[in-house]
C-alpha cells in the first residue's frame, strides 16, 4: 500500500505565504523596535492646556464721580491711553489750597529769617542801652558822692553855727535826690540788661526755627511742598490710563458712577504676552526640563497653524493641591488618581502676533524631551 501523504509534493503557494507572513512580522517587529529606540518616549503630549496671561486690573488711585469712559470691551489699547476720567473738581480745589499753603509757608519762613536780622539789631540796641545806663549809673554815683560830701561838711559847720539851717536842709535834700537818681540809674541798667537777655533768647528761638535751612529746605516749607505735590498727583490721577498694552475685558464702570480708590474698573489682557499652561500627567514629566522645545496647536486655528514655544518652568503644586478645597486623601476608601502638574510654556512673539490667541483658549502641546 502506497502512502499518498508522504509522496505528495509540498505546496509552493503555501510556502510563499508563510514566508511573506514571517517577513512582514519581522518587519513590524524591527520597525517597532526602531521606533522605540529612536522616538519612543521622546514626545509627551496633552490637550489639557490653555492660553493664559498676566492680566492687569485697572483701578483708580483716587475716588470721585466718573466724568468720561473712553473704551469698551474687546477694544485694544496701548500703554498710556486714557481709559476713564474722574471728575477733577475736588482735586483742583485741593490743589489750589495746597498751593496757598505752600506760599504761606514760604512767607512765614522768609519772615522768620527777616525777624532774625531784626532781633540782631535789637541786641545791638540793647547793648547801647546798657552802655548808656552804665554811664548814668557812674554819673549818679559821682553825684551821690559829691552830695554826701557836701552834706557832711554842712553838718560839721552847722554844729558851730557856720551854716544856716536852710543850707543844711538843701544839702540833705540834694543828698536824697542823688541817692534816688543812683537807684533809678541802677534800675535802668538792670532793665537794659534784662531786655538784652530777652532779645538774645528771642534770637536763639528764632534761629532754632531756621538753623541749617533756607527758605527752600525749611521743614515747614518741605511739608507744604509735599502736600502740594500730593495734590498735583491726585489731580493727575483723575485721568486713569492703561498700564500695559492689551484688550479691554470685563469693563464694569459707567458714566456718572462714583468710584473709590482701589475699585476695579476693568481688566486688560496683554494678548501679545500670552503663554500656555499645559497640565501634563505626572507620569509624563520624567524627561521634561526647562528650555525644551514645544509644538502647539490651537482649536481656534486648527492644525494648519503650529506655534513653537519653550518650556519655562513647573508650577509649585498640582491643581488638586492648590484647589480652594483640596482633596483629602487620608481616608479609608482612598483611590490613587494620577495628578496633573501645570507646565508653563512661552510662545514665540512673532507667531503670536501673526495669529493672536485669547485667554482660556484650548491648546494641544507636544514637548520634545530630547530637544535643546
Amino acid at each position: 500500500m502506497v502512502d499518498t501523504e508522504a509522496t505528495t509534493p509540498p505546496n509552493p503557494a503555501r510556502k510563499r505565504a508563510f514566508l511573506l507572513f514571517g517577513g512582514a512580522l519581522a518587519a513590524i517587529v524591527v520597525g517597532y523596535g526602531g521606533y522605540e529606540w529612536l522616538l519612543g518616549g521622546r514626545y509627551v503630549e496633552t490637550d489639557n492646556a490653555y492660553v493664559n496671561a498676566d492680566v492687569a486690573a485697572v483701578t483708580p488711585l483716587t475716588g470721585g464721580a466718573v466724568a468720561d469712559v473712553r473704551v469698551a470691551n474687546t477694544q485694544a489699547v496701548h500703554k498710556g491711553d486714557v481709559l476713564v476720567v474722574i471728575d477733577p473738581t475736588d482735586a483742583r480745589i485741593a490743589l489750589a489750597a495746597a498751593q496757598a499753603g505752600y506760599a504761606s509757608a514760604v512767607r512765614r519762613v522768609n519772615q522768620t529769617i527777616a525777624t532774625g536780622g531784626a532781633l540782631g539789631d535789637q541786641i545791638s540796641e540793647r547793648a547801647a542801652d546798657i552802655s548808656r545806663m552804665s554811664a548814668q549809673v557812674t554819673i549818679a554815683e559821682a553825684d551821690l558822692t559829691r552830695a554826701e560830701i557836701d552834706l557832711s561838711r554842712r553838718k560839721a559847720l552847722a554844729s558851730d553855727g557856720g551854716v544856716s539851717g536852710e543850707e543844711l536842709s538843701s544839702a540833705t535834700a540834694a543828698f536824697a535826690v542823688a541817692k534816688g537818681n543812683l537807684a533809678m540809674a541802677r534800675a535802668g541798667l538792670a532793665q537794659a540788661r534784662a531786655a538784652q537777655a530777652a532779645a538774645h533768647n528771642q534770637a536763639a528761638a528764632n534761629a532754632a526755627l531756621i538753623a541749617g535751612t533756607s527758605a527752600d529746605t525749611n521743614p515747614d516749607v518741605l511739608t507744604a511742598k509735599a502736600r502740594l505735590d500730593q495734590a498735583r498727583i491726585d489731580l493727575e490721577r483723575t485721568v486713569v490710563r492703561a498700564p500695559v498694552d492689551g484688550v479691554v475685558t470685563q469693563r464694569n464702570v459707567q458714566l456718572g458712577q462714583r468710584v473709590n480708590a482701589g475699585t476695579t474698573l476693568m481688566t486688560l489682557v496683554p494678548v501679545d504676552q500670552a503663554y500656555v499652561d499645559a497640565n501634563f500627567k505626572e507620569s509624563q514629566l520624567r524627561g521634561v526640563r526647562p528650555g525644551q522645545p514645544v509644538e502647539l496647536t490651537s482649536d481656534l486655528y486648527g492644525g494648519k497653524v503650529v506655534y513653537h514655544g519653550r518650556v519655562v518652568g513647573f508650577s509649585g503644586g498640582t491643581g488638586a493641591a492648590l484647589a480652594v478645597i483640596p482633596a483629602q486623601n487620608a481616608t479609608g476608601n482612598w483611590i490613587k488618581v494620577v495628578q496633573r502638574l501645570p507646565v508653563r510654556i512661552a510662545l514665540d512673539r512673532r507667531e503670536l502676533a501673526a495669529h493672536p490667541l485669547r485667554l482660556g483658549l484650548s491648546i494641544t502641546a507636544t514637548i520634545d524631551t530630547r530637544g535643546n
